[in-house]
C-alpha cells in the first residue's frame, strides 16, 4: 500500500515540476503515473550503473556529477514517453532537481506516517 501512494504522490509531485517550471510538460495525471513509474523504473536499474561507470568524474567532481546523472535518466524517460517532455538539458536539470526534492519531502511523509 506505501508503493502505491508513494507512486500516486511521486505522479503528482511531476505535475507539479511541470506546474512550477515551464522547461518540463506533462500531459495528464495518466502520463504522470507513466512517467512517475518509468522514472522509477530508471532510477532503479540504470542509476546504479551509470554511478559506477562514471565513478571517477563523480569523484572528481565531489558528488556533483549525479545532478548530471539524474538529470540524464530525467531526460531519457521524457525521450521515451509520450505525454512527458522536457525542454532541453538544461530544463532536465532543473526539474530534476525540484522533483528529488519533492520526492525527499514525500519520502520524509510516509516515514512518519
Amino acid at each position: 500500500m506505501n508503493l502505491l501512494l508513494r507512486w500516486v504522490l511521486l505522479a503528482l509531485a511531476l505535475l507539479a515540476v511541470a506546474h512550477l517550471y515551464p522547461g518540463v510538460q506533462v500531459r495528464s495525471f495518466g502520463s504522470a503515473l507513466i512517467a512517475a513509474a518509468v522514472l522509477g523504473l530508471f532510477n532503479a536499474l540504470l542509476r546504479p550503473l551509470l554511478v559506477l561507470l562514471t565513478l571517477p568524474a563523480t569523484l572528481l567532481t565531489l558528488g556533483l556529477f549525479l545532478f548530471v546523472i539524474n538529470a540524464a535518466l530525467f531526460w531519457s524517460a521524457a525521450a521515451v514517453l509520450d505525454g512527458f517532455a522536457v525542454r532541453s538539458f538544461g530544463a532536465a536539470l532543473l526539474g530534476s532537481l525540484i522533483y528529488s526534492a519533492l520526492g525527499l519531502v514525500i519520502d520524509l511523509g510516509l516515514r512518519r506516517r
